[in-house]
Formats: C-alpha cells, sequence, structure tokens
C-alpha cells in the first residue's frame, strides 16, 4: 500500500465528533450518599439501563448491591432496599439487554444468580433469585449477555473456564477450558458468533463460544497488569488496553484472523490504573477510561491505517472506580448526546451521570448521529443459537422509539428434565382424547347414525393428516416364521390418534421454520461476503 493511499493527516482532520465534550450531571441530578464496595477486582461495579441503576455495595459479610429507579437522585436513605442474596461478595452485575426487568450477578460464593427487579424499584431487600447458576469451582469474575440470542450468559471464573449458559434451561451449552491461568477481560462481536478474551497468560484469544475452538491467539501486552479487549462492532478488528514492559499504558488493535501482529500499537501514558475500554458501533466511537484516574479520552475508529484518530479527553478532578454505560434506546436525542457514563467516585459515594455530547444548535432529530441503534427484541433464540444460526441484531429508529424500555417483566422457570417433559406430553394427549360412553348392552353396539357421523369425520381427519405428512415413516419389519409354521408379520409404526398426529405437526413446523432461518441468514453472509470481495478487488 502506498504512502498516498494510508491516512496519515498532517493537518486538522474533519469529523463531526471532533468536538464531542463531557457534561457532569448537577449535584441534583446524582445518586449520593451510596456505601459503593472497595473490593479491588478489575470489574465496573455498575450497571445501568433505561428504567434502574444497579450497584455494588460493601457490606458486612456476603455481598449486596443497591438497585435504584432511574429517577431517584438525590441524596439517598442510608436503609435504602438492596438485592442480598448471595453469600460471598458481589465481583460483576449486568442487565439482561432484552429484559430491562431481570439483572445476573456474579459473585466470590461461586454461583451466577438471576434476579427480577419489579417496576418502581424495591420496597424491601430481595433475598429471593430467580435462577441459580452453578459450575464453576472458583470465584466468578465476569459476566457478560450474549447481543443477539435471549438467555444466553457468558461466565468467567478465577477457575480458569469460560461458561455458556442457557439461563432458561439451568445448564451449561459450552465450557470452553483454554485457558492456562486467570482470565483478565471478554468481549462478544455484534452478532455474538465470536468471544474474545485476555488472560493473566499475557495472551489474546478469539473464540468459537459453541465449540470452544480457538479462532486465533497472540501475545496482547507484555506488562504484567490486566489487559482487556473489546471487539469494534463487526469491522472484524478488536481494540485491547494493557501495558507495556516498562509498565506505561497502551492501546492495539488488532485483525480478529490474526493476532500474531497488531495493526497498530500506541502509548497512553504512564499512569498505574487498568483501561477500560468502551466501544459505540453508531458513532464508530471508543471511550478509553483508566480506573483511579478522573480522564475519559475519546477515539474515531476507521477501516484504515492509523486506524483510530484521537479526539479529544474529558478531565476530572474525581477519580473513578468504575463506569455504567446506558444502552442507545435510553440516551436524550433532544441534546445531541451520543453517550452516557454512570461514573462511581472513588474517594466518595456518589454516582454521577456523565452525558458525551455532540455541540449542535438544532434541537431537531440529528439522523447522521443516530443510525438505527440495538432494540429490545431478541433476533435467535437459545436453541436457535446453541444449534449454529447466526443473525445481526435487531435494530429500531431513535427518532421513533427512543427511550424504549420492556414492560413485560418475563420470569425464568427452569425446563423439567426431557423424560418427565415426555411423559407430560403422553399424559396430556391422552387426556385430550374424547371418551364417548355407550352403556347399552354389547349386542347392540351398532353404531347409531350420529356415532357414525362422528367416526366418519374423525376418520376423514385422520387419512387429511397422514397425506399432509407423507414423511411420517412407515416401518415393515418382516419377522421370521415361528417354530410351528411360517407366518409373516407386518408391524407399521404410525401415529394412533390425533394428539400424536398434532405433535407431529408441531415438530414439522419448528423444522421448517429452522431451516428458513438458516437460508436467510446463509443469504446474508454469501451477501456479505461479495461486498468483502468487492472492496479487496477495489484495493488491489
Amino acid at each position: 500500500m502506498t504512502n498516498d493511499r494510508r491516512s496519515w493527516f498532517r493537518g486538522v482532520r474533519s469529523s463531526k465528533f471532533r468536538h464531542v465534550y463531557g457534561v457532569p450531571a448537577k449535584r441534583e441530578k446524582c445518586y449520593d450518599n451510596i456505601k459503593i464496595t472497595k473490593n479491588a477486582h478489575d470489574s465496573q461495579f455498575c450497571a445501568v439501563n433505561p428504567k434502574f441503576l444497579a450497584v455494588v455495595t460493601e457490606v458486612a459479610g456476603g455481598g449486596a448491591f443497591l438497585v435504584l429507579s432511574l429517577d431517584r437522585t438525590g441524596r439517598l436513605d442510608f436503609n435504602a432496599s438492596r438485592v442480598t442474596g448471595h453469600t460471598g461478595p458481589v465481583l460483576d452485575i449486568k442487565w439482561n439487554p432484552f429484559n430491562d426487568n431481570i439483572i445476573a450477578s456474579c459473585s466470590d460464593d461461586c454461583t451466577i444468580k438471576l434476579w427480577h427487579i419489579p417496576d418502581g424499584g424495591l420496597s424491601r431487600n430481595l433475598t429471593e433469585w430467580l435462577v441459580e447458576l452453578q459450575g464453576h469451582k472458583r470465584r466468578v469474575a465476569y459476566i457478560e449477555w450474549h447481543p443477539v440470542a435471549e438467555n444466553v450468559l457468558f461466565s468467567a471464573g478465577f477457575d480458569h473456564l469460560v461458561i455458556v449458559w442457557d439461563v432458561n434451561r439451568c445448564e451449561a451449552v459450552s465450557v470452553i477450558d483454554r485457558h492456562p491461568d486467570v482470565i483478565y477481560s471478554m468481549s462478544l462481536n455484534r452478532d455474538g458468533s465470536l468471544l474474545a478474551t485476555t488472560c493473566k497468560d499475557k495472551k489474546l484469544r478469539v473464540f468459537e463460544p459453541r465449540s470452544g475452538i480457538v479462532v486465533s491467539e497472540g501475545v496482547c501486552h507484555a506488562g504484567t497488569k490486566a489487559s482487556k479487549v473489546v471487539f469494534l462492532g463487526s469491522s472484524g478488528r478488536l481494540l485491547t488496553t494493557g501495558f507495556s514492559r516498562h509498565s506505561d499504558r497502551q492501546y492495539a488493535i488488532w485483525s480478529q484472523h490474526d493476532l500474531t501482529v497488531p495493526l497498530t500499537c500506541e502509548t497512553i501514558d504512564s499512569s498505574s490504573g487498568v483501561v477500560f475500554p468502551f466501544y459505540d458501533n453508531d458513532t464508530n466511537m471508543v471511550f478509553l477510561a483508566g480506573k483511579g484516574d478522573g480522564n475519559i479520552r475519546y477515539y474515531e475508529v476507521v477501516n484504515e491505517a492509523p486506524w483510530v484518530h484521537y479526539l479529544s479527553q474529558f478531565i476530572s478532578g474525581n477519580p473513578q472506580r468504575g463506569l455504567g454505560v446506558m444502552p442507545k434506546r435510553g440516551i436524550n436525542t433532544s441534546l445531541c448526546e451520543v453517550f452516557r457514563f454512570y461514573k462511581l467516585h472513588a474517594t466518595r459515594g456518589m454516582c454521577e451521570p456523565i452525558s458525551m455530547i455532540v455541540p449542535r444548535k438544532s434541537d431537531q432529530f440529528q439522523e447522521d448521529l443516530y443510525p438505527d441503534t440495538i432494540g429490545t427484541c431478541p433476533a435467535l433464540s437459545a436453541r436457535d443459537w446453541t444449534s449454529g444460526m447466526n443473525s445481526p441484531p435487531v435494530l429500531i429508529s431513535l427518532k421513533t422509539g427512543g427511550s424504549i424500555s420492556t414492560h413485560k417483566p418475563r420470569v425464568y422457570k427452569p425446563q423439567l428434565p426431557a423424560t418427565t417433559d415426555l411423559n407430560n406430553k403422553k399424559k396430556f394427549a391422552f387426556l385430550s382424547t374424547e371418551t364417548i360412553p355407550d352403556y347399552r348392552p354389547v349386542e347392540l353396539h351398532d353404531m347409531s347414525e350420529k356415532s357414525q357421523k362422528t367416526s366418519s369425520n374423525q376418520s376423514t381427519k385422520f387419512q387429511q393428516l397422514q397425506q399432509k405428512f407423507g414423511n411420517v415413516t412407515i416401518q415393515k419389519n418382516i419377522i421370521s416364521s415361528s417354530i410351528n409354521d411360517n407366518k409373516v408379520m407386518e408391524t407399521v409404526d404410525v401415529p394412533n390418534n390425533e394428539a400424536e398426529l398434532r405433535l407431529a405437526l408441531a415438530r414439522q413446523t419448528d423444522e421448517l421454520r429452522l431451516v428458513r432461518r438458516q437460508l436467510a441468514n446463509s443469504q446474508l453472509r454469501v451477501k456479505e461476503l461479495e461486498d468483502q470481495i468487492r472492496k479487496l478487488q477495489r484495493q488491489q
């Protein structure tokens, strides 16, 4: 690639995000008097959605986190209600992206628990969980929800395992045991088909999460402190933050297909706090926030070298212990707000919202700042995703559907084991068959006109369903003759009643729906590959 093709800018680079600035909320719009946890674990301890704010708190024994309605600002009551079901300190919390009333938490007690928060917040301490996931042998450090598939949760523990959970079935879909040491962070790409992790062995790895296969791996940052990773949307690139051999803070850009050498690696500064990356797919901006300092730097991601351009930074004298990020559907478009952090102060018990704003005079909806963004509808079920399907997220318009939150909380009910489920189906099939008693003597059991009609209708319906399901397997097993005489016995396995045919219909419908989705996904994938080929041909 020639030098004039590479995007190195000697002058001022034009960008609509060049003058983005951060605006901290006024004191009355902050959340004060929160006893924020002092745990040294490298997670955010804060999670937010358009309904609720959750903050991990310091407690004597056990683990707890505070859940507040978003509009409950100001100084909080010291005895505010908490979620207090863990027996060890809470290490990470994440809201379900498709249900604003469900939050997941992981803890020192080796468990992951899901909680239902009623609309309006908690009126008393919550001790009853919806689901408890047990599988890790040591404390669970990080959790992440799948961005596209419903009820799929990822957890990383100090037992060096990443477990993929089907929350609805309370079971592990996949266990990734390819890390020799402590896992520092994990990130999923935009459609959730790839998982990236950083590890204490200084390596960056990209996995296919359903099979646990390592797609690529390479040495990340040479320093001994924690490194973090985030996928840059669906661009096929990742950004990592870490430390150099001389303890300088760095960021690096990688291609997900080749992790042997970074595309670029730059020094940030010489501070000691771990840097957390946050990526906004809608604006192609990445925010780097250091733990223990008050600065938030932001960059614009581009598709050619040098891959990211520095824009500016938000400077504060108050160091941060953690940062929560509001989903895009919860931001204020009338103020040209493009990102919102919820900053936990390290030195005082306060959570402070910080809005990142593009300076524009018009109060009209700015379509170039707000493309369609991820909504509250999952694109796949857990079953579809685990069977191998991938799908882009379902998008909504912020112009017509801004500030969307889910209003129908769903309670997870673990499914019964397969054998019990099968027995129940048989019972229901038996109970659904209609029984017509006949109290006449046996010799008078010739069919009346009404019973003849009923029998005729049922047999006609049965034949219609048999014609509809032409692929119902009819097995003809010819059994050898007996000792006394040769007799041919023919057994035909067909549905015995209407209920079994209905079950067959339901199975066929599910299979047909799955095939249609797979076809649509394959067509979409072919289109993406054709676009990539055209781009490569233009570059040559």
